[in-house]
């Protein structure tokens, strides 16, 4: 697959399009155009709130209309040139002056604030607003420059003098003329300032009304919601595409959750997981050679740079979360920037700068496999961008049960509520036995034979195979109590591999920091060695939530609904 140019002009034409981290050389200024429009595409945090825009012109658009701060006007009225146009731009990074506060500066009576030469070092090198050409805008338009000895102007005297003679207001014809030319600019600032919010609100407003008729909707309440109304009947209705329908107001705490640091150390700390992929990428250069990889959620950037490091012909980086702005910092730091792209937003929503990919790579992985729903994001990538041929990484994967004693754990999770400081509190226990838990298991707690409840391949499946049901059998080993079931996945990196990779979560083997999820038994079990269990398990998303997941288990014929969150 040849790798296209970057910068063309059908990019041009995708204002969402976000590429950044592309190392470019000046020798390519003869390609690329003016350079305002063609290159300075890439998120751009506003100068005056913590917006970020697609690209420096949409900050100079937003800055004048919800901060009325016209970027080349007060450019223009200050004779900012290039050197003083970075200057400034990083005095206001760094010294965070309010919009007002500038405007309120006159040239006439106050000594520019970013003349220092310290301004001169840039706040953020990647700063894409430092490398605007400020003297190829025409910095007079947009804003009238004050009239020397002429007060600005405000709404009470703006209405007065367009009531008054230029006798009454004692102005001279001429004065009143370019006094009304500036209100008149400053009320088609307002207005479009108005227009802006006006967009907002009413986007708000379709948001807020999708949401509620989600979650109130003609058929009630979801099976397994926290309030623990369940409908059985529930369970047979679909969450296809749930996920896909949230908005991006709807789902910024889970991309929020993955900007701290501590998480991404927890996930790069466990060996199992990192070194599996480690292994799988470097193993098997076959698979990578030459190939355009894309990689899900891409977090600090660890699987991007295995996968250049592979051979990769160009890796495009995806992840929503902040974080990818220290993913790209990191891929600079080891001199990789040049063979990933980083775009920042949803992969449901980016705009990839190749119409194919060869390869999709992903931890996508919750807990009990499916927690979280980011399997759905990587299907759905996959039937739009994977080309005839292509792979996803993993692509095998399987979900177990088994049975586990654990009477502390009991005593610890249940048995507390029967006496906490002398009050009983009882009527807790049904809430906590609803509720998953996510632990280390020991394999010595483990009474039963494991069994597979599902397995995924994700060059194959479907929307539709997420929301599953099963039936499954277990064999005691030991007499003992049941106190409760024990979930966990196994991963496997295999086709076209020369090399295969396998890991597993489950209570034998290494732990993760996935660890294992535990469900409890609203009633413990006695069971003799030897003896068999046969149950069932249901899993669908939440319809609430459906980056949560409502489980339904029946064993030895009592049923027990479980919510995970």
């Amino acid at each position: 697959m040849d790798v296209p140019d970057l910068v063309d002009a059908d990019m041009e034409e995708e204002e969402d399009v976000v590429v950044t981290g592309m190392g470019w050389d000046e020798d390519d200024d003869d390609d690329i155009g003016d350079g305002n429009d063609d290159l300075l595409l890439g998120p751009v945090k506003c100068l005056f709130c913590d917006r970020i825009l697609n690209s420096a012109k949409e900050v100079f658009a937003h800055c004048g209309s919800d901060h009325s701060f016209n970027i080349p006007s007060f450019c223009g009225r200050w004779s900012v040139d290039c050197v003083g146009y970075i200057k400034m731009i990083n005095f206001i990074r760094t010294q965070h002056p309010t919009a007002d506060s500038l405007r309120s500066l006159q040239p006439s009576n106050d000594p520019a604030p970013w003349e220092d030469d310290r301004f001169m070092m840039p706040a953020d090198p990647e700063d894409l607003l430092l490398q605007y050409d400020i003297e190829s805008e025409d910095c007079s338009v947009g804003e009238v420059p004050e009239m020397a000895g002429f007060p600005a102007a405000t709404p009470s005297t703006a209405g007065a003098a367009a009531v008054m003679s230029p006798e009454a207001a004692g102005l001279k014809p001429e004065e009143l003329q370019a006094y009304m030319v500036q209100r008149l600019y400053e009320a088609e600032s307002r207005a479009t300032a108005l227009e802006a919010n006006l967009d907002r609100a009413v986007s708000d407003l379709n948001q807020m009304r999708d949401k509620a008729q989600r979650l109130i909707g003609a058929d009630g309440p979801a099976w397994g919601s926290h309030s623990n109304n369940h409908d059985g009947d529930d369970f047979c209705e679909s969450s296809v595409g749930a996920i896909q329908r949230l908005s991006l107001t709807e789902d910024e705490a889970y991309f929020s959750s993955y900007a701290d640091f501590t998480i991404h150390a927890e996930m790069l700390q466990d060996k199992v997981r990192s070194e599996s992929y480690r292994d799988f990428i470097f193993g098997n250069p076959e698979v990578f050679r030459d190939k355009i990889v894309l990689d899900i959620g891409c977090g600090t950037g660890i699987l991007s740079m295995f996968a250049a490091k592979a051979g990769a012909k160009h890796v495009i980086s995806v992840d929503q979360s902040e974080i990818i702005y220290r993913a790209m910092d990191i891929a600079r730091e080891n001199g990789l920037d040049k063979q990933i792209t980083f775009l920042k937003g949803r992969m449901e929503d980016v705009k990839l700068p190749y119409d194919k990919v060869d390869v999709i790579i992903s931890e996508w992985m919750g807990y009990f496999l499916l927690f979280e729903s980011m399997l759905d994001t990587v299907v759905v990538a996959r039937n739009q961008h994977l080309a005839p041929g292509g792979h996803v990484y993993p692509d095998k994967c399987s979900i177990w049960l088994a049975g586990f004693t654990d009477a502390a754990l009991r005593a610890k999770i249940v048995d507390f509520w029967d006496d906490v400081y002398g009050f009983k509190m009882s009527c807790m226990k049904s809430e906590v036995v609803s509720q998953t838990g996510v632990d280390i298991t020991g394999k010595d707690k483990v009474i039963t034979n494991p069994c597979v409840i599902k397995e995924l391949d994700v060059d194959t499946c479907s929307l539709t195979d997420v929301d599953f049901a099963a039936s499954f059998s277990l064999t005691c080993c030991k007499d003992a109590v049941l106190h409760g079931l024990v979930g966990y996945f196994d991963i496997g990196f295999e086709a076209g591999c020369s090399k295969k990779i396998h890991f597993s979560t489950g209570p034998n083997s290494t732990s993760t920091h996935w660890k294992q999820t535990q469900f409890l038994l609203k009633t413990p079990l006695e069971v003799k060695k030897g003896s068999k269990l046969d149950g069932s398990i249901a899993v669908k998303k939440n319809k609430k939530d459906p980056r949560s997941l409502d489980i339904r288990i029946t064993l030895d014929g009592t049923t027990q609904d479980f919510y995970m969150d």
